[in-house]
């Protein structure tokens, strides 16, 4: 969080940390803007910025001592399959009576120098292209159309989910060009999860994790993947991690994330930011055990949408969820570069 007040001439408020005082405020002016209460998101926040305070920046704009906007953004740290850093803005709101006095700019100038603190030098974030205001406030302050895409589908539409999953033709473990006996059926309606041993990350599973992650990016993204292991364990309502294993070692997992609330999203989503299987394992459906064991999870949660981001050239990753039934979404991904 921000450990400092900035002030500019205009307008007249100040910016300072989110406080757990102010959650009523920020609840309130979410409420007057999208018409919906979503205090509990704002609840989970607050709980996991005072948990995590290097990876959350949530500040606040106050004028007189009253609550005038909040913007609240997370730290990236390797999701998406990223190497760099990047601040990712979650949601931003000004009080309807202190709009077009430039308390949004303020907010957003704070989280650029906030960012800058910390080395980081790039913003991003997402936002449907049918929300104008939203698209108007980040032309005027700057941000670009980011190269990636996302995408996302309703569980329901997911071909790996429920009666819409086809079964497997035959077990998923690596051919033999010495066996010459007949492929045995499914006589079973198989599943690609009940063929592999699909469960929940265990800490122990670290070192395999970064093993895995390393071969597939060429890069040591230890720190992410601990502090993303370390969310998983401590809070399993918001961070669903789960790991695929074949001869007692690991050899894909998957981390996705339950967002209640960002982006003004009336109704939890689930995102996928992190999803690697070992390359010597590739192509023996590992990675689709994995999904379809996470949509299964999702749905006893009550959760019906899942979400991603992939790079424009991760022909092998769009390939793979394209497969599973998700299609580009109407979110448009956004960045911002600083100097």
């Amino acid at each position: 969080m921000a450990d400092a007040v900035l002030r500019h001439p205009h307008p007249a408020a100040g910016i300072r940390p989110l406080a757990a005082g102010d959650l009523a405020a920020v609840a309130a002016i979410d409420r007057e803007l999208s018409g919906r209460g979503r205090s509990a998101y704002f609840t989970r926040r607050l709980e996991a910025a005072l948990r995590a305070p290097d990876l959350h920046v949530q500040l606040a704009a106050v004028e007189q001592g009253t609550l005038r906007g909040f913007v609240l953004a997370r730290l990236l740290e390797g999701e998406f399959g990223r190497a760099e850093a990047a601040l990712r803005l979650e949601t931003i709101g000004v009080a309807r009576a202190a709009q077009e006095h430039g308390v949004g700019e303020l907010l957003m100038h704070a989280l650029e120098e906030a960012a800058r603190r910390r080395a980081v030098r790039e913003l991003r974030t997402s936002a449907s292209w049918r929300e104008h205001a939203v698209l108007r406030f980040l032309d005027h302050s700057g941000w670009s159309l980011g190269r990636n895409h996302v995408f996302e589908c309703a569980l329901a539409e997911s071909a790996w989910f429920g009666p819409r999953e086809v079964p497997v033709d035959a077990p998923l473990a690596p051919h033999d060009p010495n066996d010459y006996s007949a492929s045995r059926g499914n006589d079973y309606e198989t599943l690609a999860r009940d063929l592999i041993d699909v469960g929940v990350l265990r800490a122990a599973d670290l070192q395999g994790i970064v093993r895995i992650d390393r071969r597939l990016t060429e890069h040591d993204r230890s720190v992410y993947l601990r502090h993303a292991l370390d969310e998983a364990l401590l809070d399993s309502s918001v961070r669903i991690s789960l790991a695929a294993r074949a001869d007692g070692a690991l050899a894909g997992f998957l981390m996705a994330r339950v967002d209640f609330g960002d982006f003004g999203r009336p109704a939890p989503v689930a995102v996928i930011d992190t999803i690697g299987v070992d390359p010597m394992r590739v192509g023996l459906g590992f990675g689709r055990a994995l999904l379809s064991q996470l949509i299964l999870n999702l749905a006893a949660l009550g959760v019906e949408r899942i979400e991603t981001v992939v790079a424009p050239d991760a022909w092998d990753l769009l390939r793979f969820f394209t497969c599973a039934g998700l299609h580009p979404s109407e979110r448009l991904a956004f960045a911002k570069h600083l100097d």
